[in-house]
This record gives C-alpha cells, sequence and structure tokens, in this order.
C-alpha cells in the first residue's frame, strides 16, 4: 500500500494567511529593523573617519561630534530593538493564541469516531505545541532575516566600495555557505515534522498514564510504566540530536567558511596597506562592515532553523485543520426549531471497519414519549445503535427518521440542542457540583437548579458537605463515590430538558437505595421523552415501552416485559439467569 503524500505548508500560503494579514506590524517591524541596522553602520563609517581624520588632524571638537554620532546611533538602535520586541513578539503570542483557539475549535467539532481513534494528550500537543513555531514567522525571527539580509547587502555595496578585489574574494565561501544552508534545511523539516508527532505520542502516553494512576498503582505497573516513558522520551532525544547536529554542521560550515575568508582578508589587507593601497582605516573599516555582512548570514542558520521548526508545525497544523468537521455534512440543512421526538430505524447498518458490521439492518420504531430498552450481551451493538439515534455515528446503510426527515439532513445544532446523554461512565469536570449540574444551561434558574438537584437526590450527599453544591469534586470527580457522580449526571440530564434522551447503564454505580431514589427520578425525567435505555440489570427496565434483545448486531426479540417472559426466549433466558444471581 502506497504511503499518503503528506501535505506541506508552502510559503505563499504562510504569506496568505500568516503575514499578509498583519502586514502593518510586519512593515513597522521592519522600518524599525531598518533604521537599528542603519543605526548599526555608523560605528564602522566613524572608525575609519576617526583613524584617517580626526586623530591626525588634532581636532577636538570633530571628535566631540563623532563621539555624540555614535552615542546617538546606540540610543537609536537600544530604543528600536526594544520596540521591535514589544510590537513583533506580542503580536506573535497572540497569533500563537488564535491559532491555539482555532485549532481547539477544530478538533472539538470534529466527529466522534475521530476521538475513538486519537489520544486525548496527543490532541493537546496538536493544540499547544504545533503552533509555536509561528512566533519565528510573525515574531521578530522573520523580520531579524529580512533586515539582515538588507545589512547584508548595504555592508557588501560598502565592502566593494572600498575594496573589489577583497570583496570578491569574501564572496566565494559565502556562496558555499548559503548552498549548504538551503540543502541542509531541507533536510531538516522533515526531522521537526517527526519530532512533533513523536512528542504528540509520549505527550498522549503521559496523560493516559496520570489519568489511569489507580490502575497503575493496582497492578504495581509503575515500572513498565516508567520504561515506555524512558523510551518515548529517548526516542523525542533522538530526534533532537539529529536536528541538532543538522543545525551544528551549518553553523560549523558558516564559522570554517567565513573564518578562512576573514584570515585571507587579514593578508590580503596587510599587504595594500604595506603596498599604500589602503588606508589602515579603509582595512578597519572593511573589517566591520564585513563582520557586519557575515553576522546576519551566520546567523540565518539559527533563524532558518526556527523557520523550519516553524513550517513542520504548521504543515502538522493544516493537516488536522483540514479533517473535515462533523457539521460538514452538505446533507444536514434542516434546522428544527421543534421536534416531537418520534424515531423510526429503517434496516440500519454500521460497521467501525469495513465489512465488519456491528449493527446490521436493524429496523424499530420509537414514538414520541417511548421508553425503548436495548438489552443483550456485551460487544452485541447496544451502545453503538444508542450512538447511532444520538448522531454520534452516521449510518453506513439505511435511514434514520426524526419525525419523518431523514436524521442527516438535520443540523446537529438543532437536533443536540434538544438532545440529553447520561453515560455509564459519566464524564464530570473538574469544579464544583453546582457547575456541573448547570453545564448543558449555564444560565438556568435557581429555582430550575433545585428542581434538577431534589429530582436525581443530589441534596441526599452534597448537604453533608461543608460547602453543599459549591464543593469542589476534583478532576472526573474523584473526590465522589460512583453513585455520587451518577445523580450528577442525572441531575445534568433533568436540567437540559431534553426531547430525545439516552441512559447508558445510568443506575450501574447505584446501590440498592440509591437506585430506588433514581428510578423514581428517571421515571419522571422519561415522561413525555423518546428514551433509550441500555442495561445489563433487566430488573431497571420491567415498565419499558418496548425491549430490544439485541444478539450480534441483529434484534432477535422486540417486545414488552411480560410479552417477552411468556415467549421463554432469549430475553427470558437472560431475566431468569440474573435472577438467579
Amino acid at each position: 500500500m502506497a504511503k499518503k503524500a503528506e501535505r506541506k505548508v508552502t510559503m505563499g500560503q504562510v504569506f496568505k494567511t500568516i503575514i499578509w494579514p498583519r502586514r502593518k506590524q510586519l512593515f513597522l517591524g521592519l522600518f524599525l529593523i531598518i533604521i537599528s541596522r542603519l543605526s548599526g553602520l555608523i560605528l564602522p563609517g566613524a572608525s575609519k573617519y576617526l583613524i584617517d581624520d580626526v586623530i591626525p588632524s588634532n581636532n577636538l571638537d570633530l571628535l566631540k561630534w563623532l563621539i555624540l554620532i555614535v552615542v546617538g546611533a546606540i540610543v537609536v538602535q537600544s530604543i528600536t530593538s526594544y520596540s521591535l520586541t514589544q510590537i513583533l513578539s506580542v503580536e506573535a503570542q497572540n497569533l500563537i493564541a488564535k491559532l491555539r483557539s482555532q485549532v481547539q475549535s477544530h478538533i472539538i467539532k470534529l466527529p466522534i469516531r475521530f476521538f475513538d481513534n486519537t489520544k486525548t494528550g496527543e490532541l493537546v500537543s496538536r493544540i499547544m505545541t504545533d503552533v509555536e513555531g509561528v512566533r519565528n514567522l510573525v515574531g521578530t525571527g522573520f523580520a531579524q532575516m529580512i533586515g539582515g539580509v538588507l545589512t547584508a547587502i548595504i555592508s557588501l555595496i560598502l565592502l566593494i566600495s572600498i575594496s573589489p578585489l577583497m570583496t570578491l574574494y569574501v564572496l566565494a565561501p559565502v556562496a558555499i555557505f548559503g548552498v549548504v544552508s538551503l540543502k541542509a534545511f531541507s533536510k531538516i523539516r522533515p526531522i521537526f515534522r517527526e519530532r512533533g508527532k513523536i512528542n504528540a505520542q509520549v505527550t498522549g502516553r503521559l496523560t493516559e498514564t496520570l489519568g489511569g494512576i489507580r490502575v497503575i498503582k493496582g497492578f504495581n505497573a509503575e515500572a513498565q510504566e516508567i520504561r515506555s516513558f524512558e523510551k518515548g522520551v529517548d526516542l523525542l532525544f533522538q530526534n533532537v540530536k539529529a536536528s541538532l547536529t543538522a543545525t551544528s554542521f551549518v553553523t560549523s560550515a558558516g564559522t570554517l567558511l567565513l573564518g578562512l575568508a576573514s584570515a585571507g582578508i587579514m593578508g590580503m589587507g596587510g599587504y595594500m596597506i604595506m603596498q599604500g593601497e589602503m588606508t589602515f582605516g579603509d582595512f578597519l573599516a572593511f573589517t566591520l562592515y564585513l563582520g557586519f555582512m557575515i553576522a546576519p548570514i551566520v546567523q540565518m542558520s539559527n533563524i532558518g532553523s526556527q523557520l523550519t521548526e516553524a513550517f513542520a508545525g504548521l504543515d502538522r497544523t493544516e493537516e488536522i485543520m483540514n479533517t473535515p468537521l462533523e457539521a460538514d455534512d452538505r446533507k444536514r440543512t434542516l434546522d428544527l426549531k421543534e421536534f416531537r421526538g418520534d424515531m423510526v430505524f429503517d434496516n440500519v447498518s454500521f460497521a467501525y471497519e469495513s465489512g465488519k458490521e456491528v449493527v446490521k439492518g436493524i429496523t424499530f420504531e420509537a414514538p414520541s414519549g417511548s421508553v425503548t430498552a436495548l438489552v443483550g450481551t456485551s460487544g452485541s451493538g447496544k451502545t453503538t445503535i444508542a450512538g447511532l439515534a444520538a448522531t454520534f455515528l452516521n449510518p453506513d446503510s439505511g435511514t434514520i427518521f426524526l419525525d419523518g426527515h431523514d436524521l442527516q439532513t438535520i443540523t446537529l445544532d438543532s437536533f443536540r440542542s434538544r438532545l440529553g446523554v447520561v453515560l455509564q461512565d459519566d464524564f464530570l469536570f473538574e469544579g464544583t457540583i453546582k457547575e456541573n449540574i448547570l453545564f448543558p444551561r449555564p444560565d438556568a434558574s435557581s429555582e430550575q437548579l433545585q428542581l434538577a438537584v431534589r429530582a436525581a437526590h443530589v441534596q441526599e450527599f452534597s448537604d453533608r458537605f461543608e460547602e453543599g453544591l459549591d464543593t469542589l469534586i476534583g478532576e472526573r470527580g474523584v473526590k465522589l463515590s460512583g453513585g455520587q457522580r451518577q445523580r450528577i449526571a442525572i441531575a445534568r440530564a433533568i436540567l437540559a430538558d431534553p426531547r430525545i434522551l439516552i441512559l447508558d447503564e445510568a443506575t450501574s454505580n447505584l446501590d440498592t437505595e440509591s437506585e430506588t431514589l433514581i428510578q423514581a427520578s428517571l421515571k419522571e425525567l422519561m415522561k413525555g421523552r423518546t428514551t433509550f435505555v441500555i442495561a445489563h440489570r433487566l430488573s431497571t427496565i420491567r415498565q419499558a415501552d418496548q425491549i430490544l434483545v439485541i444478539e450480534q448486531g441483529r434484534i432477535v426479540e422486540q417486545g414488552m416485559h411480560d410479552e417477552l417472559i411468556a415467549k421463554q426466549g432469549r430475553y427470558y433466558q437472560l431475566y431468569t439467569y440474573q435472577a438467579r444471581i
């Protein structure tokens, strides 16, 4: 199988999307750099004038003016350097912040399937690290590169005016250095791109390790996690080592070639002074101007490395920004302000992997306000059916209808604004109990909040805390029991006031007493709402309007509890088996 070609961001794209929109700041920065570099060129000229004219004439007035001009140039350099950092560096950080927001906004709108196949830590790295390099495009790096080129050109003109022969001698090693640099940086870019991937993988594993610390300690697996992380860090080190080797080669080559040029200039200049073809002031000025021409060229190796890193990060950012959004489906044009909640599955099939269907030809109706229970052994396809009903997944074939409309033609915003979900391992955010319940409706009134709290019996445990609903629950609700977390999740769903409700093992983490309380709450919550219940504990779904028994992705039995018990089929087997347990 041929490897998919990796997209590369071009300079044209960068100029159009990043540089040109910030042209005012960059042009101002460029102007400041030009002023700064021109001020820097005053010192070599002043040195020549001092040696060839001022000192031989013993003119103290000229000496004072010369010193004032040099001091003035130094002050101008300092002010422009400070202003440059304030303007470009601040704008670069502003751009990084905006890009991070754009990438996060794009990632969070990607389909559920994308997140199933990508580590959380890797996505964190994509958002936080990959865009860092752009500071060198908008910040001082890019402006310094242009300023350096300008300084080198002006210095070159001044060098030619002093001695064309010596200048020609210098240009040979400079040209060789330029060719070496271009070749080297074309090799470095893939290294930086690979670094982004490795960094994302290491960050992903580290995030998993810290998130699963109880499992790691429970199985005494600290040592193997340490080894796993060390292996990832070593891969990162090898990558950094390769890039450092390449960049140091460029720097060393520049130092060698330009050093040889300087040694040659010393010999040629000394000979020409002895022959009376050049003054000592000219030679000093030539040497200083040569430094002004060479310094930016040597600096290019460092700036070139930074820009290469920036482009590698942008390559990866561009890759993820081109991943189609969940809402990009052009068929989703129907904006339903209100809907009853009649759902129909018509011959629906779905596969996570091509050719391996987990849901096969599912057909059933879930009228508005009804409760549909999905039962079956683990891996039978119950959660997949619920995911299809919630639009987390889209059918590969067949159609799901909502109030007679194809669910895939309805905008996700309009559908999910009336969707409520309570999962088996429901996710709570770090913060307070109150903040987690208010998550779907942050602007809900105190009365609405209290209704949800009482309906889900959250006050049964929150009243025992000194801070009540303002109690901090820790990351993922780690300070609460499973049952307490579940009740908060149910309160959150009650507050959302959905038309479609998905309950995935909503009472799985509750003790018998809590379950009795929650069953009453859920019964109230489900009134008038189209509800899909996934439950392994069959005692919790006896009152469902219809029960679908799912086996290997198909509906093998369908009916109400008493009907299915009377049939003495698969549901009867599952129910009586659990009853014995």
